[in-house]
């Protein structure tokens, strides 16, 4: 694979440009800006996005997906509250066959759909892999060491794909478990939220590691209903994601909670950023999943109460510290 498209002028999707030509990859993004584009072009660098990565003459941007399409992969970086809207206008251009690599991180608010479903119903002949795991985009494009999650249902397929984005600091370790590699991805940015306020209320140390690892117990109860399997959700894309994310002020949503928790409103905060914050829509898409398979997860409500329905921050929390006293370890389900 020669040739890699990316659809996303973001910083995940620079950053994923980066660790293509590193392989030896010429590569086309897209982005929607037509800012983003130009300096790309003209001064390799997505000063947006991405300010200070020098990028190689190997990538190059372009406004139009027809030109994305006709590459021999394309990776799709896409927010996704907006993927179905950019799969849809890119399925015109579509070759039957060409693989698609969900990179985004995310449930779709009003269906509940996973990224990887949303990409199956938009392009019907595409082979599927998902690109997940602890990974910030600035510390990727500069090349330090980091490990993913690449999960493919065609072993073949996602070898070549490993190939071709592989290199010794950027190591993809291989999966089958689609759904497994979005969960744990999607749920931790929700996660981060409530780590933030944690660290904006000054509630401690110990009350984020709490939070953290009950919030994995919640990762795990939805992918159990969803049928991902565990051991992805302690690997990479789970754990490792989760870990990262809830722990360092480079995470937008862990940064958006600590100010959620110093008292900052979320429109004020929003007001001068133009990064997208996934935890927020994820929040009440998962709430809503979580309502529809049974699965308890409170921290995951509290933060969409906090987010999308004004819940007061101190009310919302005494909640949670009032909830009755149970088993750490839930019964694992009986496999079918």
């Amino acid at each position: 694979m020669n040739r890699i498209g990316i659809i996303g002028g973001g910083a995940w999707g620079t950053a994923l440009a980066t660790v293509a030509c590193a392989s030896g990859a010429q590569v086309t993004l897209w982005a929607r800006e037509a800012e983003v584009v130009e300096t790309i072009n003209a001064a390799h660098e997505n000063t947006t996005f991405l300010p200070g990565v020098k990028l190689d003459s190997d990538v190059r941007a372009t406004g139009d997906l027809a030109e994305v399409a006709a590459a021999e992969a394309v990776l799709v970086v896409a927010p996704a509250q907006h993927m179905r809207e950019v799969l849809t206008a890119l399925a015109p251009h579509w070759r039957a066959g060409r693989p698609a690599v969900v990179c985004a991180k995310g449930i779709e608010r009003n269906t509940g759909a996973l990224m990887s479903e949303v990409a199956a119903e938009a392009l019907a002949d595409a082979p599927l892999a998902v690109l997940s795991g602890p990974t910030f985009a600035a510390e990727v494009a500069a090349g330090r060491p980091t490990a993913v999650t690449l999960a493919c249902a065609d072993a073949a397929l996602g070898a070549r794909l490993s190939t071709a984005l592989g290199s010794h600091v950027f190591r993809p370790y291989l999966s089958d478990d689609l759904v497994g590699a979005q969960i744990g991805g999607a749920v931790k940015n929700v996660l981060a939220i409530a780590c933030g306020i944690v660290e904006g209320r000054g509630l401690g140390d110990n009350a984020r590691a709490a939070l953290t690892t009950r919030g994995l117990a919640e990762i795990l109860r939805l992918g159990d209903s969803l049928g991902a399997r565990r051991d992805t959700l302690m690997g990479l894309s789970g754990l490792g994601d989760l870990v990262l994310t809830c722990n360092s002020t480079q995470s937008r949503n862990l940064s958006l909670g600590i100010a959620l928790g110093e008292g900052v409103s979320l429109a004020e905060y929003l007001a001068d950023r133009h990064t997208v914050m996934e935890g927020v829509e994820t929040a009440a898409a998962v709430s809503e999943l979580a309502a529809r398979h049974g699965v308890e997860m409170p921290i995951t409500l509290a933060v969409d109460g906090v987010v999308n329905h004004w819940a007061d921050i101190d009310s919302t929390i005494e909640a949670l510290l009032a909830r009755p006293f149970k088993r750490e370890v839930d019964a694992q389900p009986t496999p079918a």
